[in-house]
């Protein structure tokens, strides 16, 4: 994880080096949708009379223009001073004006699709189970926002696939080593978004650090483009041949639209991550509801969540969704902590991150004997002997603060104190694969990297560039008590290797970022959990495994861990659930997908944290993916976009999204909201919320409620047995919640648990928050 206070500066506007005022910056002026027929030409005159409204001259208001929305999203962004944003958020038509946020995403595969029951993507021979029923998301179009694509990779090879929907309305957007015949049936659309960027930093683009196009420099994004619907490719292995196997994405026949929207930190190592720009990503998911995606992935989160009227992703999800377009979001790798997860409106699916069950086991053997767990999928290997064995914090360099005392700092280390030896380092402050590179300067023989407390026992993958193995964080301590337990620590590596039904699997990454919602906490997020750590897919050949300038290797298949990577598989899901059900809307797929998920790991247990203790809804929504239950839901809880703007009227004052609809003189609670989970913050007393199911799952059917009530909790449904005579039928209930004993309650602590609807097939489960006031 990058430093957070570096990253807090980095998030500060940038003041554009232009002729306008010093105050000036990107901002994004929002209207709502576009009411009738209009050209791009009126279009941009109505978004400049606003702007000649608080601008001198002519020839300022038209070039402060940065974007202007045509598609769906009415609006426009522009420079403005803190003055002329103010006016104009004052104007009877505007909806929000808000200064453009920088979004950093942080930090498939041969094994996750297996883990989570979707076993017939290799064998087209298979006449049964959820590919065959989603025809491997034959012409479902997947957009994905993100740093770009490599569009060579065979997991982007159009062999074999029909001609291009007719659907599609995009484009093949040339640039720097990208034309248009890298687009093909396969990948049907590419595209690039640079104003926002180039006038938040005030700079061109430095094209020796990224492809001024829709190729991509970095490696995420092909990497989760494969994800989602990579091709199947055979005989694919990472770094000298871990995780050997066939490739594949979750819907390998969908079709593929890159936005490029994402661009390296400017005077910084690539391994320190990305920026997206607000105005940038609002325009490429304007462009892509006009081009016909039906689904849309994006891997990007915030560090800390902001009001929907100021969120651009936010924003142009809601308009995706009121064409009935799934838009899936990262919750952010900001965790464990509690309320540090983005991406939180209830129209998009929040998706956290979890372990599959592949491991890469690298042992540690100390001098006393006592062997130690580790994991690597470093390529280097020491020689099979024992090695002198120190501890950073015992060879730093005069001047070292103590607070980062043996976290492997750049520059930190002594070649005196280390050379030839194994170092043990301790994650914290910079990336993991910036202390093996401190510790290979140095002169050191290996890296043993020791998690903190608050990674736990999660063992995130990393390719060093020297021997090196990952140990948790009670491994760690015993490492370093025998350090300072003997005059002549010593220890070897043993190479590693890749197993697979490793146990417990899964269990919720350190890193994936947690409830409680803290922008509407009548709404749990995240919504699903899904495999993020350690994941195998495509790279672009550009860029290193460890992304470090110092890094020359260049590989087509690479580990990465994050939500990043769990959000693509939510959105594949999405594509199959497209394919078998094309008349459903984005909320029955996202209910499909929640009330079917599991809340079990591989050893029948309930899912833990990385650091062993038990998880909950915070941690993991409604549970872990499973793919192909959800193709079979039983029951949907459904939503329209009426319902979220009802539910915008009600929800903490928030004004609404879409200035054509007036609330009504009573709102809704958003507990209300007709959503697949169930949050009551500060309840006092008791409260009844309204919830209505639609039968998918058959004719006839009888589904009988059970009710597993938080601690302290009453909870009553009214009726217990919902009776439908065919698919589609509607069916309402009430949920009645009360403070049974309020002496369990911390006040704002919040207690879970589920109700559950079954017609002996079908298992329809909610997990519910309750908080006391």
């Amino acid at each position: 994880m990058a430093n957070l206070s570096l990253l807090s500066l980095l998030l500060l506007p940038l003041l554009p080096l232009s002729a306008y005022s010093e105050r000036q910056q990107p901002y994004v002026v929002y209207f709502g949708e576009h009411s009738g027929e209009k050209t791009l030409q009126e279009i941009e005159d109505t978004h400049h009379s606003f702007l000649s409204c608080v601008k001198k001259t002519e020839e300022d208001s038209r070039g402060s223009l940065i974007y202007s929305y045509k598609n769906s999203i009415n609006g426009f962004a522009a420079f403005l001073t803190p003055d002329e944003a103010t006016k104009l958020s004052e104007m009877d038509e505007v909806v929000s004006v808000f200064p453009s946020q920088a979004k950093k995403w942080s930090l498939q595969t041969t094994r996750s699709w297996e883990f989570l029951g979707v076993k017939d993507r290799i064998d087209k021979s298979k006449r049964e189970g959820l590919m065959h029923k989603a025809r491997y998301g034959q012409d479902v179009i997947v957009g994905l926002l993100d740093s770009g694509i490599w569009p060579e990779s065979k997991s982007f090879s159009d062999e074999g696939m029909g001609p291009v929907p007719k659907s599609w309305k995009g484009i093949c957007q040339v640039g720097d080593a990208f034309n248009s015949s890298h687009c093909n049936r396969k990948l049907i659309g590419a595209r690039y978004y640079l104003k926002g960027y180039e006038a938040y930093y005030g700079a061109p683009l430095n094209t020796s650090m990224d492809f001024r196009s829709p190729r991509d420099h970095d490696g995420h994004g092909s990497h989760t483009s494969s994800i989602a619907g990579g091709r199947l490719v055979h005989g694919v292995s990472a770094l000298g041949g871990f995780a050997g196997g066939t490739v594949s994405g979750g819907a390998p026949l969908a079709r593929l639209a890159m936005y490029k929207v994402c661009w390296p930190l400017p005077n910084k190592d690539p391994s320190e991550g990305n920026i997206c720009i607000d105005v940038d990503m609002l325009a490429a998911m304007d462009d892509a509801i006009g081009d016909g995606v039906d689904v849309l992935s994006i891997s990007i989160g915030s560090f800390s969540p902001v009001n929907y009227t100021n969120d651009g992703i936010a924003i142009g999800a809601l308009h995706a969704v009121k064409r009935d377009i799934v838009v899936a979001c990262s919750a952010g790798n900001n965790g464990p902590g509690p309320g540090t997860l983005s991406n939180v409106a209830p129209w998009i699916i929040t998706v956290g991150a979890s372990s599959i069950d592949r491991a890469f086991p690298s042992p540690v053997v100390l001098g006393n004997g006592v062997g130690i767990q580790g994991q690597s999928v470093a390529p280097y290997k020491l020689e099979d002997k024992m090695y002198p064995l120190v501890y950073a914090g015992d060879a730093v360099v005069p001047g070292v603060p103590k607070n980062i005392v043996g976290q492997c700092l750049p520059d930190s280390l002594s070649s005196e104190k280390v050379k030839g030896k194994i170092v043990l380092c301790l994650r914290g402050n910079g990336t993991r694969v910036g202390k093996g590179l401190e510790v290979k300067r140095a002169g050191g023989a290996a890296i043993i990297l020791g998690n903190s407390g608050l990674n736990g026992n999660e063992l995130t993958m990393d390719s060093y560039l020297l021997p090196g193995t990952a140990v948790g964080f009670d491994d760690a301590k015993r490492i370093l008590d025998y350090i300072n337990s003997t005059k002549k620590p010593m220890a070897k590596i043993v190479p590693g290797k890749s197993v697979l039904n490793a146990k417990p699997a899964p269990y919720m990454a350190g890193f994936s970022s947690t409830g409680p919602n803290v922008i509407e906490p009548n709404i749990i997020k995240p919504d699903i959990t899904a495999p993020g750590v350690n994941i195998l897919a495509t790279w672009s050949e550009k860029s290193s495994p460890t992304k470090l300038l110092a890094d020359h290797r260049s590989v087509k298949y690479n580990f990465d861990s994050g939500t990043s990577m769990s959000c693509p598989h939510v959105a594949a899901t999405a594509a199959l659930l497209k394919a078998i059900h094309p008349s459903w809307s984005s909320a029955a797929i996202r209910s499909a997908i929640m009330t079917t998920a599991t809340t079990r790991n591989n050893m029948g247990k309930p899912l833990t944290n990385a650091a062993g203790t038990s998880a909950n809804p915070f941690n993991y929504g409604s549970g872990h993916l499973d793919p192909t239950k959800a193709a079979d839901p039983g029951l949907v809880y459904d939503a329209s976009y009426t319902d979220y703007l009802l539910f915008l009227c009600g929800s903490s004052g928030l004004k609404g999204l879409d200035p054509a609809f007036k609330c009504p003189k009573v709102s809704p609670s958003a507990s209300n909201l007709n959503y697949p989970s169930l949050a009551i913050s500060k309840l006092n007393g008791t409260m009844t919320v309204n919830r209505t199911v639609t039968n998918v799952g058959g004719g006839k059917s009888v589904y009988f409620a059970s009710i597993i009530p938080p601690l302290g909790v009453s909870v009553k449904i009214y009726p217990r047995v919902l009776s439908f005579s065919r698919v589609g039928e509607k069916k309402s209930f009430t949920i009645t919640v009360k403070a049974k004993d309020s002496q369990v309650h911390i006040r704002d602590e919040y207690v879970f648990g589920w109700y559950i609807w079954s017609d002996g097939i079908h298992h329809v489960r909610s997990p519910m928050a309750i908080s006391l006031a």
